[in-house]
């Protein structure tokens, strides 16, 4: 097929690949612009641009799409087969949904219905899901409610993050998208309509989605802990100060679940850090970092830091 590809992010390029690799015709990449990052604030070319550039494809990184007359002139010139959608970060206007014949196929991070919207892995994750996966689908104009194509699942480790699934979910969806290509040329591949009453939310992260409410149980807090990396992560505030838990682990504390607590309440026994959650339930703070400060263990910070009968985070 002669394609044009919208994506922007890492997860984005195993699919940019794949597809090049299969034989089909890239007439264009389109990405976000570069953004300036770190603490020198330089320009950053996404992942995407990167790739594409070393493969000697031509870049476009418009600002805005919908209403950008340049840009549809250039998409209906090159007249593709097909356009692909992967993390692109930009809603597709119906001039690009009805343009190519194959339509605007899109490699989505979750079983679809669930996790509909832009951040798919992390919120699977932060749910506790076993099982998550990734969906190839026909674009139209609601959030990821188009027909679905092809799906492949991935068993989620009880100890994944979000940042362990990624790449994962990137290298087998890019498998999935150069098999959605050729079951739509052989017409093997039958669409079918999502099932609204199944479909979930998964809105895009705040800084305030990390912070952790321990009046839910320690396995909650846990998985929104894992589901919540590299960012906004899982935080609080200890003397009015954020900390950060960088490393957290659900705990079967015996003796612990038995004390009359209230969650947030922090308890120390020898080197070990130890938080009260809901439903007298326990987390061990491995590893931490407060504010201004660098990542620590919680046996560094014990012997730095002395905690009084009832300090609580929060």
């Amino acid at each position: 097929m002669r394609f044009v590809f919208c994506g922007t992010p890492s997860f984005a390029v195993p699919t940019l690949k794949a597809v090049l690799r299969a034989g089909h015709e890239c007439l264009l990449v389109a990405t976000q612009p570069d953004r300036r990052s770190g603490r020198g604030m330089q320009l950053v070319a996404p992942p995407v641009k990167e790739t594409a550039m070393a493969a000697g494809l031509p870049v476009v990184q418009p600002e805005k799409i919908k209403n950008n007359l340049e840009f549809r002139a250039q998409l209906e010139a090159l007249a593709p087969d097909v356009i692909l959608i992967v993390a692109y970060g930009r809603i597709i206007p119906k001039w690009m949904l009805d343009l190519p014949r194959y339509g605007n196929l899109n490699l989505h991070g979750s079983l679809l219905p669930k996790y509909r919207g832009a951040a798919p892995i992390q919120w699977a994750i932060a749910s506790g899901e076993p099982v998550t996966g990734v969906t190839t689908m026909r674009i139209d104009e609601g959030l990821d409610t188009g027909d679905m194509l092809l799906q492949r699942e991935m068993a989620v480790a009880p100890d994944h993050t979000s940042e362990d699934v990624y790449p994962l979910l990137a290298e087998m969806g890019a498998a999935l998208m150069v098999e959605t290509l050729e079951g739509l040329v052989s017409g093997s591949i039958i669409p079918q309509k999502q099932e609204d009453a199944f479909a979930t939310y998964a809105p895009i992260l705040t800084r305030d989605d990390g912070r952790m409410d321990f009046s839910r149980p320690a396995m909650d807090i846990y998985n929104r802990w894992r589901g919540f990396q590299p960012w906004p992560g899982a935080w609080s505030t200890l003397e009015s100060k954020k900390l950060i838990a960088q490393r957290l682990m659900p705990l079967d504390a015996g003796a612990l679940q038995r004390r009359d607590v209230t969650p947030g309440e922090l308890h120390v026994e020898g080197s070990r850090l130890f938080v009260a959650c809901g439903e007298h339930t326990w987390l061990e703070i491995a590893e931490l970092q407060m504010e201004g400060k660098r990542r620590i263990s919680a046996a560094e910070f014990l012997r730095g830091h002395a905690l009084k009968p009832g300090d609580r985070l929060g």
